[in-house]
């Protein structure tokens, strides 16, 4: 039995190696390729779209929008052109989930520093309040990274809209309610088409660990 062994060991040798293959090339074509959805205002839950786009059910994108950001500079979709971004809404005296949310927007931050085709865009909902001057305040005591993230400010209705009928990230209240304060934990994933393609909780640490793994793939297809 050894005698036989040792005469065709090289053969048993690439049987094995050959089977190795053969396995780790079904286990690559059974594994579940990874996708992301891409989001239209009919997918979600109504109360989180505006009653004006409920219907929509494809070819749904991000509106253009121009806004002020820390250092008084016009952000326009032009801006996040071909970029891939994350999109939350926020204001700077929160003392409750936002300084969660921008804790972890720091980490996506850190995570993407030193790719430019991921960026931010953080909207106050408080415009009346946040100013300019104290988005700048703001974003030098957050380390915020004036290259990659907008801190924006502007029009109130403008930027209620902007969450309601293109991010598809808030509740909506009664009639009498549609420019209340806006509070949502949504950290919204936006692709180079403009289109949403993820909604995670940014006061979830395991929810930023996703986000992160989703750009990573968004950026492997773009």
């Amino acid at each position: 039995m050894l005698d036989f062994l040792r005469r065709f060991r090289i053969f048993f040798g690439i049987m094995s190696v050959f089977s190795m293959i053969i396995i780790f090339l079904f286990y690559q074509a059974l594994k579940p390729r990874k996708t992301l959805p891409i989001y239209n205002p009919a997918d979600v839950n109504p109360e989180l779209v505006d009653s004006t786009v409920q219907y929509v059910s494809k070819y749904h994108t991000i509106s253009d929008f121009a806004f002020t950001n820390q250092d008084g500079k016009t952000i326009t979709q032009n801006d996040y052109k071909d970029k891939i971004y994350v999109a939350d809404f926020f204001f700077t005296t929160c003392g409750s989930i936002c300084p969660i949310m921008t804790t972890n927007m720091i980490d996506i931050q850190k995570a993407f520093k030193d790719n430019p085709k991921v960026m931010l865009l953080s909207h106050t909902v408080f415009p009346e309040i946040d100013s300019v001057p104290v988005l700048k305040t703001y974003a030098q005591k957050k380390g915020v990274d004036n290259q990659k993230w907008n801190l924006v400010t502007g029009d109130k209705k403008a930027i209620y809209s902007m969450a309601r009928k293109s991010y598809l990230a808030v509740k909506l209240g009664k009639p009498s309610e549609l420019y209340d304060m806006v509070h949502t934990e949504n950290f919204v994933l936006v692709d180079t088409k403009r289109r949403v393609r993820g909604f995670y909780d940014g006061t979830k640490k395991e929810e930023i660990r996703r986000l992160i793994e989703d750009i990573d793939w968004l950026l492997t297809q773009e």
